[in-house]
């Protein structure tokens, strides 16, 4: 009989076509993983890269998810079908042992299947885990953390195995001297109060971002509040896609403020980031890569539930805001009604998140 694979045995795939969030909510298993012997692989999306590529747990990275095919498609039907044969010629080349499937999506573990990987692991949602080999049967998230759901998959591993209780992101060096320099062109020095404004929050959820928005108006009221102090110093971030957001708030401050929307990577953000106080946005991706940083944060929830998809782990360091309405959250089982009138953000009034600024800051 074979023995179970155990510690330096394994050589394991992480599978996660997600966002910023997903993907930081896995590190606590590949840390846990990682100080076991494990050799440890991700399978991600190309746009999520900065935020693995310098996490020295993790032996290689192959970004291509089924989204980016499609994109790429659109462009090149040649590039696409390279760059698809090119990634399973290197997962087949690596014959991993354990592949741990967050995807949702039965394509991913049926092509591990046809690949050779003989344990995989993950969540059977609506059926769609039916190629997986050993599964956690899920109607959605709810009422616990996606890192504790994610950390039931060890079980399949090792039944003993304690998830490490942090999430991670590491920064490259020539991103931090990168960071140094654009705080000195812009005249930020170690005496200002330097905080972080992102008023869109990530691109995962694509065309219905702006059912987690917090009105840019609101955001821009924080803002002119807190640059009315000469020591408080003001960065906005944001993709290409929240430029309309940024402007709007740029163009109605008077000083004190920086407006970095998609004028960087994301490896660049976070050198940044690290070197802010504090983190004023939107539920989404930012706010957990402060979180992984150790930054301070101030967030704003509206249909997402904060005990699923909040700061990991929350502490007095990260407060959240919301609304005192009784139909939030609303986002269950990966699905949101149809608000028309968003009561839960709306209600919330720029002197409530203030308020969690100032006692966040000591101000």
């Amino acid at each position: 009989m074979k023995r179970p694979l155990k510690g330096k045995d394994m050589k394991i795939l992480f599978v996660n076509p997600f966002g910023i969030g997903d993907i930081l909510f896995t590190t606590p298993l590949i840390k846990s993983l990682k100080d076991g012997g494990s050799l440890i692989y991700y399978w991600c999306n190309e746009r999520v890269v900065d935020i693995l590529k310098y996490n020295k747990a993790i032996e290689d990275i192959f970004p291509l998810s089924r989204g980016d095919l499609k994109r790429i498609f659109k462009v090149s039907h040649r590039e696409a079908a390279r760059k698809a044969i090119d990634l399973i010629r290197k997962i087949k080349k690596e014959k991993f042992d354990i592949a741990l499937d967050f995807s949702l999506d039965y394509r991913y573990s049926l092509l591990l299947r046809l690949l050779g990987v003989k344990k995989i692991f993950g969540f059977d949602y609506k059926g769609r885990g039916r190629f997986l080999t050993d599964k956690v049967r899920i109607d959605g998230f709810d009422e616990r953390h996606m890192v504790d759901y994610y950390a039931t998959l060890l079980k399949f591993i090792d039944k003993k195995l304690q998830v490490h209780n942090e999430i991670e992101l590491f920064i490259g060096n020539s991103e931090k001297e990168w960071a140094d320099e654009l705080l000195r062109r812009n005249d930020i020095n170690e005496s200002d109060v330097l905080i972080g404004i992102a008023p869109g929050g990530g691109a995962s959820w694509g065309e219905s971002a702006f059912r987690k928005h917090w009105p840019k108006e609101k955001f821009t009221h924080v803002a002119c509040e807190l640059t009315a102090k000469d020591r408080y110093k003001v960065i906005l971030f944001g993709s290409e896609n929240e430029y309309d957001i940024c402007n709007f708030i740029s163009d109605r401050m008077q000083k004190n403020i920086v407006n970095l929307c998609n004028k960087t990577s994301l490896s660049q953000f976070a050198a940044l980031l690290k070197r802010c106080r504090l983190l004023i946005t939107n539920d989404g991706g930012p706010l957990h890569m402060a979180s992984a940083l150790g930054v301070k944060t101030v967030s704003v929830f509206g249909p997402v539930d904060e005990k699923v998809y909040g700061p990991y782990p929350l502490s007095e360091n990260h407060m959240i805001v919301t609304g005192g309405v009784k139909c939030r959250p609303c986002y269950k089982s990966f699905r949101y009604p149809l608000c028309q009138n968003r009561i839960c953000l709306d209600s919330i009034e720029p002197s409530k998140v203030l308020e969690a600024v100032r006692s966040n800051l000591e101000w």
